[in-house]
């Protein structure tokens, strides 16, 4: 039987017990974890779109096709060890004056492909090349692009606009503005006018075109980010043939409105060389 005594003795003793042991045994210590590597910083980050469209069969026409449609953003790139242009956040929101490259494809016109342009002279299939400068801030943008045909019809080309810039929800931007397009006279000549041997061939009064603001319009974007990599980007766009582009008699059997529509899948690329 357990004395009063015997129970008291057990009761003090107990706490110790789990800490019970030899004082010279070594006290365990927890390894450092080993430093985590700061991630490298890429070289250069841009934006590749790819999907369809939709937009007048040639310029000045009443008719419309199913096009390809392509895009590309440009969001980073690295000079050196302390140099760099632009961001490497995805979500970072662009502001000031900066530079921007510029770049147009034209399909080509082909006589055989309209019968009401039967007798025309081909165009080939033209690559403009240029660089622009925009001004930004959170909430509105403004633009001037130029451009040289380097393929095909070579001559300068430009456009001016600006964007009301919108974010309604986390990924999704939204951009309304107006927009007003330039060409020289070459361009103009090349798709609007009608030389007298092609009057003669194709029924059309011969027209001299001339350069100047060939139309004015507006667009409406939207991106939505899917994700860091993946998102999608939709155009539509309005414009209003004016001037020569106007006059043209190749835009009077057509018209003068010109409506066109894009939807892309787009891809963020990182590239660390």
């Amino acid at each position: 039987m357990l004395t009063r005594a015997t129970l008291s003795f057990c009761l003090l003793v107990y706490p110790f017990a789990a800490v019970s042991g030899s004082l010279n045994e070594p006290i365990p210590t927890v390894a450092p974890k080993p430093p985590v590597a700061a991630a490298p910083t890429p070289d250069l980050i841009f934006t590749l779109g790819g999907g369809a469209g939709v937009e007048p069969t040639y310029f000045g026409s009443s008719s419309y096709e199913a096009v390809p449609a392509f895009s590309f953003g440009f969001e980073y790139l690295r000079l050196g060890a302390n140099r760099s242009i632009g961001s490497t956040d995805p979500d970072f929101i662009k502001t000031g004056l900066a530079p921007r490259f510029s770049f147009r494809v034209v399909k080509d016109r082909t006589a055989s492909d309209h019968a009401e342009l039967t007798g025309l002279n081909n165009i080939d299939t033209s690559v403009e090349l240029g660089m622009g400068l925009v001004y930004r801030q959170e909430n509105f943008e403004v633009f001037a692009d130029a451009r040289y045909g380097v393929i095909g019809h070579e001559s300068f080309v430009g456009e001016l606009g600006a964007d009301l810039i919108m974010r309604p929800t986390d990924g999704l931007t939204l951009t309304l503005g107006p927009r007003m397009f330039l060409g020289d006279d070459t361009y103009a000549s090349t798709y609007f006018g009608v030389t007298p041997a092609e009057s003669a061939l194709s029924g059309l009064p011969a027209f001299n075109a001339s350069g100047g603001a060939l139309s004015a319009g507006v667009e409406f974007g939207a991106t939505y980010a899917l994700n860091d990599t993946w998102g999608l980007k939709g155009t539509l766009r309005y414009d209003r043939l004016m001037n020569d582009a106007a006059s043209s008699s190749i835009t009077g059997i057509g018209s003068e409105d010109q409506f066109t529509a894009k939807i892309m899948l787009t891809r963020r690329f990182v590239l660390d060389f």
